[in-house]
């Protein structure tokens, strides 16, 4: 078995299991993420991200599925699903994303994460999201909403 397929593996396995640490063992120092939600996150921030995100799931329905796993030794791909109650309001959602990777010294050294967010937004946000999610106003202020959520998170946690 190839060391990329195992990257791959082990990031999802850890992500179905919320568990942040296990996830960013797998990404290098100067790792760059990208989302739709966070836009461009790099080092730190990017795996203080999948700290975020994974200790505000604990103990709630989140799940994930990940299929279409395919790799080179140079980069790799994969599909995943995400299914989760969000925000007070307890809206359902399942977003379907397209993840692709680089790597480099045997780590991630790029993430990008790829989705419909007008169709994420329909979902999370109800008419809110309906009305303004298609929009670069929206996207911008999503981008704006979540790097100031991981900062106060960073902040609280000691994770600068």
């Amino acid at each position: 078995m190839k060391q990329e397929e195992n990257i791959i593996e082990k990031f999802y396995q850890a992500f179905e299991h919320l568990d942040a640490e296990r996830m960013v063992e797998t990404y290098h120092d100067d790792v760059t993420f990208e989302d739709p939600a966070f836009g461009i996150l790099r080092g730190e921030k990017a795996k203080n991200m999948w700290r975020m995100l994974c200790s505000s799931q604990q103990g709630k329905d989140f799940k994930i599925k990940t299929t279409h796993i395919e790799y080179t030794p140079e980069k790799g791909t994969a599909r995943w699903e995400a299914y989760y109650t969000f925000g007070k309001k307890g809206r359902k959602v399942h977003n379907v994303i397209n993840a692709k990777f680089e790597f480099k010294d045997g780590k991630i050294i790029n993430h990008l994460d790829s989705f419909n967010l007008y169709k994420w937004s329909k979902q999370s946000m109800g008419v809110t999201g309906f009305l303004l999610g298609w929009t670069a106003f929206f996207k911008k202020k999503l981008n704006k909403q979540t790097n100031i959520r991981l900062t106060d998170f960073e902040e609280k946690n000691n994770k600068k």
